[in-house]
C-alpha cells in the first residue's frame, strides 16, 4: 500500500502537470503590452486601417495569415519566416504557396511598432493576431479582446503546414477532426469558417466544385464556370460570398442557397451536424459575431511561446 508522503507526492505532480497545461494561456494577457508600450495597439491599428483602405482584399489575407500560422504548431509567426538553410519556409507549403500574401504589410507594421516602442517588444506573433483583429474590424465585423505576450518560433514546418493547415476539398468529418485536433470544437469550425465572409479563392481550388459537384445551385455554377474555365485560368479570383469587402452573414445564407465556393464551404450545409449552427448564424449576426470573436481567441491561444521560449523576432522574415 502507498504511503500518505508518496501519495502526496504523486498528488503534487499531478497539480504541476494541470498547471503546467494551462500556464501558456493564462500568460497570455491583452494587456501585455500596455505598460512598456502603450502605442504599440494604436500604431498596428492605424497600419491595418491604411492597407485595408489601399486594398480591401487584404484584410481577408492578413486574417488567413494568421488562421495559417495558428494551425502549425501554434500561434508563432512561423508562417512569416523565409526559406534558409535551417528554415523549411511554410510560405512553400501547398496552403501558402502563390496563395499566402500581406507580408509586406506585417514587415511596415513591425518596422513601425519597433520604431514607436524603441526597441522591439512585440512579437510578429501578436503583431498578426492584432491585425488580424483589425482587419476584420476595417471591415465591419466585430471586435475582441487579443490576448498577448505571444513570443516567436525559431523553426517552421512546411511538412505540419501541408498536413495540418485544412483543405478547400476536406469533407465535413475531415474539417471536425482537423479542428478538433487544434482543440477546437464544431461551433469553432462553423464560426471561424465565417471568415471567408470576406476575401477571395482561385480558380482551380474551386473547379471541380462548380464542375462536378451536385449539391450546387446550377446559375451559380455557370455563373462561376464564366470566369474558371476546366482548363486554365488557376489564379484567377472569385469572392467568396457577395459581399467580399463586408464582414456579414452572406457566406452562411450562400451555404443555405448551395451557393458555397469551396467544397469545404459547402460541406458545413449538406446534412450534417453542423446544418443548425449555419441556420443560426445565416439569421442572427450578433449571434455569430460573438462565436467568431470567442473562436478567434481561442484558435490565437494555440499553443503560444511564452516567458523564456522563443524570441522576440528583429526581424519577421527571419530567427535572430
Amino acid at each position: 500500500m502507498a504511503s500518505s508522503g508518496s501519495v502526496f507526492y504523486l498528488s503534487a505532480l499531478i497539480t504541476l502537470a494541470a498547471a503546467a497545461a494551462t500556464v501558456a494561456s493564462s500568460s497570455l494577457s491583452p494587456y501585455y503590452h500596455d505598460r512598456v508600450c502603450p502605442e504599440a495597439l494604436p500604431t498596428i491599428k492605424r497600419l491595418v486601417e491604411a492597407a485595408v483602405y489601399r486594398e480591401q482584399r487584404m484584410g481577408a489575407s492578413l486574417l488567413r495569415l494568421h488562421f495559417h500560422d495558428c494551425f502549425v504548431n501554434g500561434c508563432d509567426a512561423s508562417i512569416l519566416l523565409d526559406p534558409s538553410p535551417t528554415i523549411d519556409s511554410e510560405k512553400n507549403a501547398r496552403p501558402n504557396l502563390n496563395s499566402a500574401r500581406g507580408f509586406e504589410v506585417i514587415d511596415q507594421i513591425k518596422q513601425a511598432v519597433d520604431e514607436v516602442c524603441g526597441r522591439p517588444v512585440v512579437s510578429c506573433a501578436d503583431i498578426l493576431a492584432v491585425v488580424a483583429r483589425d482587419s476584420v474590424v476595417a471591415l465591419g465585423g466585430p471586435t475582441w479582446k487579443v490576448k498577448l505576450g505571444r513570443r516567436d518560433s525559431t523553426t517552421a514546418s512546411r511538412a505540419k503546414a501541408d498536413s495540418d493547415i485544412p483543405s478547400p476539398f476536406m469533407d465535413l468529418p475531415a474539417l471536425i477532426n482537423n479542428f478538433k485536433n487544434q482543440g477546437l470544437n464544431e461551433r469553432d469550425l462553423v464560426a471561424l469558417s465565417g471568415g471567408h465572409s470576406i476575401g477571395f479563392a482561385q480558380c482551380f481550388v474551386f473547379r471541380n466544385r462548380i464542375y462536378s459537384e451536385t449539391n450546387i445551385d446550377p446559375k451559380f455554377a455557370q455563373q462561376r464556370r464564366s470566369t474558371c474555365p476546366r482548363t486554365g485560368g488557376n489564379s484567377t479570383l472569385s469572392p467568396l460570398d457577395p459581399t467580399p469587402a463586408r464582414f456579414d452573414t452572406a457566406y452562411f445564407t450562400n451555404l443555405i442557397k448551395k451557393k458555397g465556393l469551396l467544397h469545404s464551404d459547402q460541406q458545413l450545409f449538406n446534412g450534417g451536424s453542423t446544418d443548425g449552427i449555419v441556420k443560426t448564424y445565416s439569421s442572427n449576426a450578433k449571434a455569430f459575431s460573438a462565436d467568431f470573436a470567442r473562436s478567434m481567441v481561442k484558435m490565437g491561444n494555440i499553443k503560444p511561446l511564452t516567458g523564456n521560449k522563443g524570441q522576440i523576432r528583429l526581424n519577421c522574415r527571419k530567427v535572430n
